[in-house]
Order: structure tokens, then sequence, then C-alpha cells
């Protein structure tokens, strides 16, 4: 029988913190929704652009989103042996209605993912493991998306001496990333060496600043190895086809709601351009601003089309499209299975 521990408890949410989280998100969307947008195009023509796709258009965007929401959960099911569809659908989509949609909730979004996997029978280490893996593959598939971008650039002719230099820099970031993770796999000690290293590199940033750390790379790098090598080493090959998929899905019906919206304009934007303004857009992700980068996201996307050619108000119509069957259909999931596996918590067994 495994050693089953208790979940880590999460510091109690700060009433504060959130506050101003709440207030930053708002002002954020007002700035994007409210000054930006309307400076940059017109909310009615957008609107006009997108009454004016065709019924066969509408239902392939509609079929493309149904899609996203199934294979939203695979990335997790490959990161958690024994996760089944229908409870890993339950945690996922809570799960991304929690970090979509309240600002700061980190601390609530995990103790949730924690109860709902104790619920289902994973203990405290295989949802900690599933949780990391799940978050550093995303992390390294959006970073490695601009790479592909200004690859695509190139290959398509297309490419100034930026984007090569881009291409160049971005390739050489992913190689290395993917050799540190190989050797903090190959073993333990290969692992505790790089965690020195980083000890040594955080040791020499903060004393630029008169500090001392007050954690340890070396300890983080052994207990990230130790919760997820077994799973990550006869998995990993799954786990990446699953995260690039849930990416590339976003990515697809972005580009369907471009070339619907754009079906009749002489200068579209390409299917590779589009490609280019999605994975360079959802860096904007990471800007810690609004939950899931709503509206900073959205600008940059409309934005990067809008640089290609697209008219204004087509970009933004686009975009429009794309937010609203990616973020708002999971949103209402999120809130229907919270509400759904509560109930069933409270039920009789």
């Amino acid at each position: 029988m495994s050693d089953v521990s208790p979940p880590p408890q999460p510091e109690r949410t700060d009433r504060k913190k959130q506050i101003v989280g709440a207030a930053v998100t708002l002002v954020t969307l007002v700035l994007v929704f409210g000054i930006v947008f309307p400076q940059f195009a017109d909310y009615g023509e957008a609107w006009r652009a997108v009454q004016q796709m065709t019924a066969v258009a509408l239902v392939l965007l509609l079929a493309m989103a149904v899609l996203n929401i199934v294979v939203y959960v695979w990335p997790y099911q490959a990161s958690l042996p024994g996760l089944s569809y229908g409870p890993g659908f339950i945690v996922r989509q809570t799960s991304f209605m929690i970090s979509n949609v309240i600002p700061a909730g980190g601390a609530f979004g995990l103790a949730v993912q924690y109860a709902m996997l104790g619920s289902y029978g994973f203990d405290a280490a295989a949802t900690t493991a599933a949780i990391g893996i799940t978050s550093a593959f995303n992390t390294f598939v959006t970073l490695s998306l601009p790479v592909l971008g200004a690859i695509t650039l190139v290959a398509l002719g297309q490419g100034t001496g930026t984007a090569y230099l881009l291409a160049m820099v971005g390739i050489v970031v992913v190689g290395i990333t993917v050799l540190v993770l190989m050797l903090i796999f190959k073993s333990e000690s290969s692992a505790r060496r790089l965690g020195s290293w980083g000890d040594g590199a955080v040791a020499w940033l903060f004393g630029l600043a008169h500090r001392e750390p007050s954690f340890s790379v070396t300890d983080w790098v052994v207990a990230f190895r130790a919760s997820t090598v077994e799973t990550i080493t006869s998995r990993w090959a799954r786990i990446t086809v699953t995260n690039y998929f849930q990416q590339i899905m976003q990515f697809l019906i972005l580009w369907a709601a471009v070339s619907a919206i754009q079906g009749g304009s002489s200068v579209p934007v390409t299917f590779g351009e589009t490609f280019v303004a999605y994975a360079f857009g959802r860096l904007a992700s990471f800007i810690p601003v609004t939950p899931g980068g709503l509206g900073t996201v959205d600008a940059a996307i409309t934005g990067i089309l809008s640089a290609f050619g697209a008219a204004n108000s087509d970009a933004l119509a686009a975009v429009m499209v794309w937010r609203a069957l990616t973020y708002f259909p999971q949103v209402f999931l999120g809130v229907g299975t919270y509400l759904f596996w509560r109930r069933r918590r409270s039920s009789p067994a």
C-alpha cells in the first residue's frame, strides 16, 4: 500500500491581495475593451463582420469549440496515470474556471484540485506531480510556440532579420531547456549538480542586492524529479503531444474565425501569419495582470493580425469570436462542474 500523505495546506487567502488583484483586473479590462479597442477599431463594424459569417463557418467554429473542450482534459490525464475522463473533465473545467476568473485565486485553485482529486482516490503525492507536470509542460509549449512562429515566417519567405534572429535564439533556448530536463531526469546526482549550479547563480543575483536567498534550487530540483520522474520518463511523449494538441486546437479556432471573417478580403491574413499572431500573442498570458491573460492576450493578437494586413475591425472581430469560443463555454462549464462535484461530495455514499 502506498504511503498516503495529506495535501499541503495552502496559505490563507490574502483578502487585501485579492481585492487589489480584482481592482487591477477591472481597470485592465476597462482600459483594453473600453478605451484601447474602441480607438483601434469600431465595435459596430466588428459585429457586422461577425454577422456576415456563413452558416457553414459558424457550424465549423462551434464544432471546433466543442472539440477544444474535449481535448482540454487530455494533458491532465497524461500527467496523472489512472485518471479516467469523467473525473478529469470535472477537475480540469473547474480549474480553468478558477484560474481564468478569480483574481489571485491560485491558493484556492490548488486547494480545490487537491480536494477533488482526493475525492477520486488520488493521494497528495500523485496530485502534486500531476499539477507540476501539467504546469511545466504547458509553460514549455507556450514558450516554444513563438520559436515555431519565427521558423514559420522564415519558411514562408516572410522572415526579416528579426525573425531569423528569433528563430535561432529560440532554437538554442528550447534546446538548452530540453537538455536540462534530460539531465534532471537522467539521475539524482545530475539533478543535484544542476541544482548546485542554480544555487550558485541565485546566490550571485541575491548578492548584488546584498541579500541571502531563502530557498534552495537544489532541493526544489531534486523534489521535482522525485515526484515526477516515473511519470515523465514513461509518458513524456504522450504528455508533450497532448499539450501541443491543446494549444493547436485553440489556434485552429482563431484561424477559422480569421478565415471566416476575412473570406471576402482581397488581402487575407495567411494561415502562417495567424499562427505567428497566436504564438506571440499567447506570451502576454505570462503578464500577471488579469486571470488567464484576459484582455492582454486579446490586444496582442489583434495588434499582430492588424500588422499583417487585416482590417482593424476584422482583426478585432476574429479575436472576439476566438475569445468567446475558448473562454466563456469553459467558464460556464467550470461553474457547473464545481457545483456538481460539491453536490456529489455532500451526498451519502
